[in-house]
């Protein structure tokens, strides 16, 4: 690749624009008019959650509330869930322990709100929803207690937006970053009567939070307001979930504080905090984090009431996203691994100080999830897991895993999006190496490729920098598959500062933004360029957020 002279980088910057419309064929605009509106019919998966037995599947189908036999996808089920022909924008779903009860969080209209499902034998007819609770404000995260006593949301009374720094807001008046706070706070509805009882003080911002074993307590992640500015610095602590509630503005207990302990948690993020079965301990996963809901990091261990954190995964070569306890001595984890999606598991020593990390139970180029946090898995209580997967090769349907059937261990529970085709060029996974770092990225081809051509290559860029490109279906818009759609090789590379290689990986490119992470960046234009016919006169680079920046 040229040395990049003040010149050269105006034309990389404008270089898209000057491939000949002749030289791809069908006219550019036509081509993709007709892919965007291939990419605007298929049909979103929302929320997904397997119940407890894992005999039925609740999905968010195109809008639709659905529930199915995971053995018998023909007799399912969309029952009422809005009152006459509203329609629901639903958030999350939630089964009961007992799987007695279904819980939705949804809203019917202007109304949003908790309605509840009382759920027949499987195959039986479910009668309509019955509206729990009336909300005021934005809610999200509908969880059951293990208890099945009641349930936990996250909750921002009379809020006007939804939560989180990625949210737009309002424009700010009076006095900025005190007046017109929107806090959002931990809130228990009861599960027969609806009462709303709010867990958390009034003067902390939640962003996640978890049950305890025994239903007395919550776990979650907190800061001061204003919540949009201040996850960066968000705290762990525990709360009773009971009647009884510290005073208005009293604290809840604090375990940990990543600002004051030492070792490799020093002043980085936390996420998804989640007890041990027997209560005793917290694991989470910790790093340096760009944004609150792209994880990333080491898989941690504290003391429930407090102490000093053990890294069960230095060195790993991935990044952990999320985590589930399968029994006391073990827990499951979804990883981003060089660029894939992939599930691992925990061994953990008696005395919690150790773990031995388990091979990877699958590993998949593609994108993975259940609708709530960042990789999360909808898990049953054999072991099985639903989730939705995608990928540039096969448009989103859900799946159900099962660890017991070791030869086909994967089961398409739905045919929603069956005739979607790519219309856009094979993919490829590329490595490389540069500064000694091992360095991953995917690589689309052109769209009817033909290796005696020359063609331009555009590189994308993605935000962050702690996250990663990992395949998924496209949607219909900006992204690399309308650009090979057009003739173009596109690079989406996960340079240092990205998930997958593991933390210190992530953590390569502090202090050094658009340097050693560029560096990686051509290094990978170079490898292409050495093995495919492309044009050196026209490449491009472009990018959203970080990958703004970095062009």
């Amino acid at each position: 690749m040229r040395a990049l002279t003040p010149s050269a980088l105006s034309l990389l910057l404008l270089a898209p624009a000057l491939a000949a419309p002749s030289a791809l064929g069908q006219a550019p605009r036509a081509r993709i008019a007709a892919l965007l509106d291939q990419l605007s019919t298929v049909r979103a998966i929302g929320p997904v959650a397997l119940a407890p037995d894992a005999q039925t599947i609740a999905m968010v189908l195109a809008g639709t509330l659905t529930l199915q036999p995971v053995a018998n996808p023909s007799a399912a089920q969309a029952p009422q869930l809005c009152p006459g022909t509203q329609a629901a924008e639903i958030r999350s779903l939630t089964w009961s322990p007992d799987q007695k009860h279904l819980a939705v969080l949804a809203t019917c209209g202007q109304t949003t709100g908790v309605y509840t499902f009382d759920l027949p034998a499987v195959g039986g007819k479910i009668k309509p929803a019955h509206r729990l609770a009336e909300l005021h404000g934005f809610a999200k995260s509908l969880d059951y207690a293990p208890d099945g006593q009641k349930l936990g949301l996250l909750y921002v009374e009379g809020a006007s937006r939804p939560s989180g720094a990625l949210a737009a807001m309002k424009p700010p008046s009076g006095v900025i970053g005190v007046e017109g706070l929107e806090i959002q706070r931990v809130a228990s509805l009861d599960a027969a009567t609806g009462k709303l009882q709010q867990l958390t003080p009034p003067d902390l911002h939640v962003y996640e939070f978890s049950w305890s074993p025994d239903s007395a307590r919550i776990a979650y992640v907190a800061a001061p307001p204003p919540g949009e500015n201040n996850w960066w610095i968000a705290k762990l602590y525990t709360g009773r979930a009971g009647t009884s509630l510290p005073a208005p503005g009293a604290p809840s207990h604090l375990v940990l504080d990543p600002s004051t302990v030492p070792g490799s948690l020093h002043g980085l993020q936390i996420a998804v905090p989640r007890w041990s079965p027997d209560g005793s301990h917290l694991a989470f996963i910790g790093g340096l984090m760009s944004d609150q809901g792209a994880t990333g990091g080491d898989i941690y261990l504290v003391p429930s009431n407090g102490g000093s954190p053990v890294n069960l995964t230095p060195a790993i070569p991935s990044s952990p996203t999320w985590l589930h306890w399968q029994t006391n001595s073990s827990l499951q984890f979804a990883e981003v691994l060089s660029g894939a999606s992939a599930l691992a598991r925990l061994t953990l020593a008696p005395d919690f100080s150790t773990a031995r990390i388990e091979p990877p139970v699958f590993t998949l180029p593609e994108t993975i999830g259940s609708g709530g946090l960042e990789m999360e898995l909808s898990f049953a209580r054999n072991g099985s897991a639903a989730m939705t997967r995608s990928s540039l090769n096969t448009p989103p349907e859900v799946w159900l895993w099962s660890p017991h059937a070791a030869d086909h261990p994967f089961t398409r529970l739905t045919t929603l999006n069956a005739d979607h085709k790519p219309s856009w060029g094979k993919l490829e996974a590329r490595h490389w190496t540069n500064q000694g770092f091992r360095v991953d990225g995917w690589l689309l081809y052109p769209a009817n490729y033909d290796p005696a051509k020359k063609y331009p290559l555009l590189v994308m860029v993605h935000g962050g920098p702690s996250s990663a490109v990992i395949p998924r279906w496209p949607s219909a818009g900006f992204g690399a598959a309308p650009f090979s759609a057009l003739g173009y090789f596109v690079l989406e590379p996960n340079p240092r500062g990205s998930y997958g290689e593991g933390e210190a990986f992530t953590q390569a490119n502090r202090r050094d933004f658009g340097y050693g992470d560029l560096s990686d960046i051509l290094a990978g234009v170079d490898a292409v360029e050495r093995s495919l016919p492309i044009d050196d006169h026209r490449l491009g680079l472009t990018g959203w957020s970080y990958g703004g920046f970095m062009t």
